[in-house]
């Protein structure tokens, strides 16, 4: 999984840098909230982090599927290596829309978040970047994800964690 962090305080390309609307209110729900917002016709997934108030989250921008690749190949009619490379592609291979915002990821039916598979991960070591197309703090190094990894969303390299489609 390559993730980006956008963070509650001192965040100007956070949703929630200027309050709390009618669309980024999940934001600022509790911790574990799956908040969906669309972007240019497709959406774009993040797990709410803090406590409620608090508006953080992190942006998932990429996983490995290791099983429904034939769904999400229906879905997004592309290349395998492109299936959930990048936020929008992930969405669609997954069917993720803004009727999943506010979403509980607690719950582990739907959509969720797991620790990977140690053996899946292995002893790859994290990098560290700068986040992706943001126009305001760009400068701010919260990409996260696994080091010589194969696929790349944007520069640099991402992590594979496990996830189904469903």
């Amino acid at each position: 999984m390559e993730t980006e962090a956008y963070l509650a305080e001192d965040d100007p390309a956070s949703h929630s840098y200027r309050g709390k609307t009618r669309k980024n209110s999940t934001m600022f729900g509790r911790a574990g909230l799956l908040y969906v917002y669309p972007i240019h016709g497709r959406y774009c997934l993040n797990a709410v982090t803090e406590s409620r108030d608090f508006a953080s989250a992190v942006l998932v921008r990429a996983v490995m599927p290791l099983t429904g690749i034939d769904l999400m190949q229906l879905r997004r009619q592309c290349p395998s290596k492109d299936l959930t490379r990048g936020p929008a592609r992930l969405c669609e291979a997954f069917a993720v829309d803004r009727r999943l915002d506010g979403w509980d990821l607690t719950r582990g039916t739907r959509v969720w978040l797991e620790q990977p598979d140690e053996a899946l991960r292995g002893n790859q070591p994290i990098g560290v970047s700068p986040r992706i197309g943001v126009t305001s703090g760009h400068s701010l190094e919260l990409r996260f994800y696994l080091k010589n990894c194969s696929d790349v969303s944007g520069p640099g390299e991402i992590t594979r964690s496990s996830v189904t489609a469903r």
